[in-house]
């Protein structure tokens, strides 16, 4: 620092004064509600969805349609040891922070990538021997006032200084002994840091949302979603106008609505907006036998903000059967409908259908499908309920319902443009069998990390078209698409969309593309050779914008089935990284290496036991959630048919009952039998004995696809 010297020694003290307040100048202090708000601030990305409002919308247009085809890496960084990255990073005075891999955070120069603090919560010291499977991802990490805040998965409430890192406070926000868990990024406003859970599919759950001072972490109040015993009194009002919508004894079984993603805050009205869950367990003649809406499951529940108090709700989808829930972006923007300025929000939740609704009220302006919905024909307008289908709730036997439980719109988040109008949602497109057959559905009780949805769940033999997923531009105004990108894979990356006419959108093949926001012309792509499951942001430092974003398949779909190891990216095999990009970027960044199938061990000496393997694959439903259905994973852990551990009664028994793998995302379960362990090890030789074609047919295709490729670019 230049040293002047001044003979007054009040200039000198007052000139200390302005020195000190020009150091201390960083948006720390002035990044509140007013900043949070304000969409006109482009330089940083301040909240998960950039303001208040979760457009997910920048009016930077440096990087626009006409040039964005000179778009190029300009710094990345690698990151070795993180697994699924889902996060949004946010942007603050030049440091880019995000959560990686067990909520590990990170502070990074916003220019060059340089590593500037890492604060690792130790996620897997605090788990123990609790039984919680696939607790690796984490959307996102929150800005106010100086810190940042964090949700581990096992509950904890975090906040950090943001300049070092340094811990200042950490709450418990719900008993560890229950099953659940958190994978979204806390919401803060108004002094207040605003966070919920998830759970509902692996235990009986009651969900609530709770805010806390952002200052000191004190509870400043609770909001429970769904009523509990009537027997012990009701909380307030609103629960007990909820239990009106209930029949038995749902209690026993939790009731769901855990609210694990989409919150929203409106500045303008001063209204907290939350997106509800589904129920516990998913089959409503389990919960509720004689029927009823069950409130306030799979709604929009509006919550005046400094006390928690209910304001007003409307539900997407009553009595919920399905896991149709209401977890997804709650976007808010003034429409012109009709002539008349509507103070709006838009919501596109799992059941398919698109949902604008006026805030002020919570009346429905409007509301028509943007994917193929077989459970429900349409909203009635009059009363504000979807007219559902014969048999959809499987009275009469099974029945193929679309969307699947996967949604026609999961968590992936959609971006909303308001020079064009539209709005960019990363739309599924897959059918399920839901059945309760052979289900005791009286006797049903869901218990602590036990699982139980109540539900009999298969894929559908026919699927509504002939590709898995698409990236819609919905109009909300006319309530239909003006455009529609077809893909033909599945669990595709959310949405960004800038003032430079664009839409960016990373897939699951690991394509990083840019369209024209107006036609949906690919403009731009990238491939990052390693499947992409988190949004993109853009900021703009000393007169530069950067599009910036992870790279690393995750999320559920990631840990389930053969549709994501179909993809190739396997356990460890691909380089994770946070890659920016700039027009006049200059980084060389290395080659991944194609998608790789690791080949499932037959071991000739292994004489496997059908009934173990049987009790094997019963056992198995809680592995699949990390390794696979029908292990096959997605990369998220070791695929279990090729790992020579599995063949090692004494490394199997080491890892899977004694947790010596936990510190790198494998929990242990103590109370695991050794015949148990053994029906595992006899499950696994089998799936790896049924399996061994189909990885050979993997093989064969992606050796032809590689040879076409080299063949194309003249290697």
């Amino acid at each position: 620092m230049k040293h002047i010297y001044l003979k007054s020694s009040l200039l000198l003290f007052l000139c200390l004064l302005l020195v000190i307040s020009c150091d201390d100048k960083t948006p720390y202090t002035e990044i509140d509600d007013i900043a949070l708000a304000d969409e006109t601030r482009t330089e940083d990305w301040l909240a998960y969805g950039r303001t208040h409002n979760e457009r997910r919308f920048s009016p930077l247009n440096d990087i626009n349609v006409d040039n964005v085809g000179n778009l190029k890496v300009d710094w990345y960084m690698d990151l070795p040891n993180d697994i699924g990255l889902v996060s949004t990073p946010l942007v603050v005075d030049g440091i880019l922070y995000f959560t990686g891999t067990m909520n590990i955070i990170r502070a990074v120069n916003a220019v060059s990538g340089e590593l500037i603090w890492e604060y690792d919560p130790k996620v897997a010291e605090a788990i123990g021997n609790t039984r919680q499977v696939g607790w690796k991802d984490n959307r996102g990490i929150s800005f106010y006032k100086g810190k940042i805040f964090a949700a581990t998965w096992e509950g904890r409430l975090i906040a950090l200084d943001a300049k070092t890192g340094r811990e200042i406070w950490t709450t418990q926000t719900f008993d560890r002994s229950r099953s659940l868990y958190i994978t979204g990024a806390p919401k803060v406003f108004k002094g207040k840091v605003i966070i919920g859970n998830g759970g509902t599919e692996n235990g009986p759950a009651r969900g609530f949302v709770t805010a806390f001072d952002a200052e000191t972490g004190e509870e400043a109040w609770k909001f429970y979603i769904v009523p509990g015993n009537p027997a012990e009194g009701f909380e307030n009002e609103a629960m007990e106008m909820a239990a009106k919508t209930w029949t038995g004894e749902w209690w026993r079984h939790g009731g769901g609505g855990n609210a694990w993603h989409g919150f929203t805050y409106d500045a303008e009205l001063d209204v907290l907006y939350m997106g509800t869950g589904n129920g516990s367990p998913w089959n409503r003649k389990i919960r509720s036998p004689e029927g009823g809406d069950n409130l306030f499951l799979c709604s929009i529940v509006a919550l005046d903000p400094d006390t928690g108090e209910y304001l007003w709700h409307y539900q997407t989808t009553p009595g919920e059967s399905w896991d149709f829930n209401s977890n997804m972006d709650i976007v808010l923007a003034d429409l012109n409908i009709g002539g008349e300025t509507i103070k709006a929000l838009m919501h596109a939740p799992k059941n398919g259908f698109f949902y604008v609704i006026n805030r002020e009220t919570g009346k429905l302006i409007s509301a028509e499908p943007f994917v193929e919905t077989s459970w429900a024909t349409h909203i009635d307008m009059q009363t504000g309920k979807p007219v559902e289908t014969e048999n959809a709730r499987y009275v009469s036997g099974p029945v193929d319902i679309t969307p699947s439980p996967w949604g026609g719109h999961s968590w992936q988040s959609m971006s909303y443009n308001p020079k064009t109008g539209l709005v960019y949602i990363p739309a599924l497109h897959l059918s399920a069998s839901f059945s309760d057959e052979g289900i005791d559905l009286e006797g049903f009780q869901a218990v602590d990390f036990g699982g139980g949805i109540g539900v009999n769940l298969g894929l559908s033999d026919t699927q509504p078209r002939e590709y898995p997923a698409s990236l819609i531009a919905w109009d909300p105004v006319q309530q239909k698409p003006a455009w529609t990108i077809p893909q033909d894979v599945f669990w595709n990356a959310g949405t960004l969309t800038t003032g430079g006419d664009l839409v960016f959108q990373g897939r699951s093949d690991g394509k990083f593309l840019a369209y024209n926001a107006h036609t949906g012309e690919t403009v731009w792509s990238f491939d990052a050779g390693l499947g992409i499951s988190a949004p993109p942001i853009t900021y703009k430092i000393d007169g530069k914008q950067y599009i910036s974003l992870l790279v690393g398949f995750g999320g559920g779909f990631a840990r389930g089935g053969w549709d994501a190891h179909a993809l190739g990216w396997s356990y460890r095999m691909h380089m994770r990284r946070l890659i920016t990009f700039s027009l006049d970027g200059t980084a060389d960044i290395p080659d991944q290496q194609p998608p790789f199938y690791p080949r499932p061990i037959v071991d000739p000496n292994f004489e496997i036991d059908e009934a173990l393997a049987s009790a094997g694959q019963q056992l198995y439903w809680g592995c699949f959630n990390c390794h696979g259905g029908g292990m096959f994973g997605g990369g998220m852990a070791p695929d279990l048919r090729a790992s020579a551990v599995a063949l090692d009664k004494a490394a199997f028994t080491s890892v899977v009952r004694d947790g010596s793998k936990i510190n790198m995302g494998m929990p242990s379960f103590p109370d695991i039998t050794d015949q148990e362990l053994e029906a595992l090890q006899h499950f696994i030789r089998l799936r790896a004995e049924e399996t061994l074609p189909l990885y050979e047919m993997l093989t064969t295709e992606a050796t032809v696809e590689n040879e076409a490729t080299n063949e194309e670019m003249g290697h």
